[in-house]
C-alpha cells in the first residue's frame, strides 16, 4: 500500500525533509539495512519499544543493538510498512506520528487491521535533521479476543527483546572477562544458582562458589583472559530464558604465548523484578572414550 502523508504544520520545505527521512527508515527496518536504519539519529536518542526496558534504550549504541533480534523475527516474511505519516515540523524541532503494517502474513491475514503507532521526535543541528527519540507501541488488546493479530506480534517482539537483554548480559560478562573484573562477572547470577562446573565437585552451590571458581580461572593466566561464545543461541519464553554454545577461552600465559580453549556451555535465566539472573550452568568439554581423557584441545 502506498504510504499516506499529512502535512501537518510548519514550513514545507522542513515537513517533506523530515518524510523522507521518516519513509527513508522504515524501508532500511524493511530490508533489514542496519545502516540505513541507524542514520540520521543523534547519538543519544531516547526509544520507548515495545520490549523493555521498560526506562527506555538510552544511546545510538543501545538503539543499535535492538535491531538484529527484530531482523531475525522480520526474515519470517512479516511486514514493516508505512500506511499514515503525519508530520509537523517547526525551525528546530519536529515531530512525526505514523501507522504501520507491522507483522507477519498470518497475523496481517486474521487482522488486516493490525497496527504498530510511531511517534518520532526530532531536532535540528546544523541544518540536519535527526531523531532524538522513538515511542513504538501496540494496542493493548489483553481483554479483546478478536484481535490475536497483535498480541502475536508484540509477543514476538517481546520475546526478540527478552533474548537481546539475555545476550547483553554476556557480552557484559565477555567485557568484564577481559578487565579482570571478578565483581562484574558476578553480576546477573542468583544467589542460589547451580553450576555444573568443568572441575569438581559434581555441582557449585550458590554464587560465592562460582565466584571461587571463577577467581581461579582469573588468577591461573599470568596476563590478560578473554571469553567469547561465537554460536550464541538465546531463547526466551515469559520469564525464562536459556542460552547456549561453544565458549571460546584464550589466556595470556607468558608475553607472545596465548593459550586457546573451548568447550560447551548451557545457561539459564530466570527474570525476577524485571531483572535477568542466571540460575543455572552447565559446563562440559567432550572425553575420549578410548583413554577416558578430557578432550579441551578440540576446535570447532
Amino acid at each position: 500500500m502506498q504510504t499516506e502523508t499529512h502535512g501537518g504544520a510548519g514550513n514545507a520545505d522542513d515537513r517533506r525533509l523530515v518524510t523522507e527521512l521518516i519513509e527513508r527508515w522504515a524501508e532500511a527496518v524493511h530490508t533489514g539495512d542496519l545502516d540505513t536504519v541507524l542514520a540520521d539519529h543523534a547519538d543519544d536518542i531516547v526509544m520507548f519499544d515495545v520490549p523493555p526496558p521498560h526506562d527506555g534504550v538510552r544511546g545510538l549504541a543501545a538503539y543499535r543493538e535492538t535491531w538484529p533480534p527484530f531482523f531475525r523475527w522480520q526474515a519470517q516474511g512479516a511486514a514493516f510498512e508505512i500506511i499514515s505519516l503525519e508530520v509537523t515540523a517547526g525551525d528546530d524541532v519536529a515531530f512525526a506520528h505514523a501507522l504501520l503494517r507491522c507483522g507477519t502474513p498470518q497475523d496481517l491475514a486474521r487482522d488486516p487491521g493490525h497496527h504498530l503507532r510511531l511517534t518520532i521526535g526530532l531536532r535540528k543541528t546544523h541544518g540536519r535533521w535527526m531523531v532524538t527519540h522513538e515511542h513504538h507501541s501496540f494496542a493493548d488488546t489483553s481483554g479483546d479476543q478478536d484481535t490475536p493479530g497483535e498480541q502475536d506480534a508484540a509477543g514476538r517482539q517481546g520475546t526478540a527483546g527478552a533474548e537481546e537483554e539475555v545476550r547483553a548480559i554476556h557480552r557484559h560478562w565477555f567485557d568484564r572477562t577481559a578487565a579482570g573484573d571478578l565483581d562484574g562477572l558476578m553480576a546477573h547470577i542468583d544467589d542460589d544458582v547451580v553450576s555444573y562446573e568443568h572441575d569438581g565437585p559434581l555441582r557449585h552451590l550458590g554464587i560465592d562458589a562460582v565466584r571461587e571458581v571463577c577467581r581461579r580461572g582469573l588468577d591461573a593466566s599470568s596476563g590478560p583472559v578473554s571469553w567469547e561464545v561465537p554460536d550464541l543461541t538465546v531463547i526466551a519464553r515469559d520469564d525464562l530464558a536459556v542460552a547456549w554454545g561453544l565458549n571460546r577461552i584464550r589466556a595470556e600465559q607468558s608475553p607472545g604465548r596465548t593459550e586457546e580453549s573451548w568447550s560447551r556451555g548451557t545457561r539459564v535465566f530466570r527474570r525476577t523484578g524485571g531483572s535477568w539472573q542466571m540460575i543455572h550452568q552447565h559446563l562440559s568439554v567432550p572425553y575420549d572414550p578410548g583413554t577416558g581423557e578430557a578432550r579441551a584441545d578440540l576446535r570447532p
